[in-house]
């Protein structure tokens, strides 16, 4: 570890990897574009007190206009290091599973999203611009999978807890 990562300002932030089931019964995962015309998930900070999994849940609807999301559970937490106004910033990123049953996403300008799109997994998979949230994707689907063979999981919106 440099000295600098050591300095690193430390910020959390929580993300949602939205997926739905196509007619064919296969996930599609939601994507979108950010103002930098990079795809991901929907994230951002956490509010003052808020639990990781409520925040992942108001970041996809204000990033998408979607909701009435089922949350499955964590998925992981990843990090970084990056720059910012000349501060080093270390920063987590928790992500949760969600399914979306209905509605269409739309990219929330004023949020600074570009896009929304659902992909099967591989197309994701190669949408995807960053390798930390290929990773994410990876144990999403690998839930996902999980999930199709017990049935539809067992937390419903109230089971948002972090």
């Amino acid at each position: 570890m440099t000295r600098k990562q050591r300095r690193a300002q430390r910020e959390t932030s929580a993300g949602g990897v939205v997926f739905r089931r196509a007619p064919d019964g296969e996930p599609r995962f939601l994507l979108i574009r950010d103002a930098y015309r990079n795809w991901g998930f929907p994230k951002g900070h956490l509010e003052v007190g808020e639990p990781p999994a409520l925040a992942a849940r108001r970041e996809v609807g204000e990033e998408t206009g979607l909701d009435n999301l089922v949350l499955h559970g964590p998925i992981r937490v990843i990090d970084w290091y990056f720059r910012f106004r000349g501060k080093t910033i270390h920063k987590y990123c928790h992500f949760f599973l969600f399914e979306s049953k209905h509605g269409d996403p739309v990219p929330q300008t004023d949020e600074g999203i570009t896009d929304c799109a659902w992909h099967p997994a591989d197309a994701a998979r190669r949408t995807i611009s960053y390798d930390n949230a290929r990773a994410v994707l990876e144990q999403a689907t690998a839930m996902v999978q999980a999930l199709a063979h017990v049935g539809e999981g067992t937390a419903g919106s109230e089971g948002a807890t972090g």
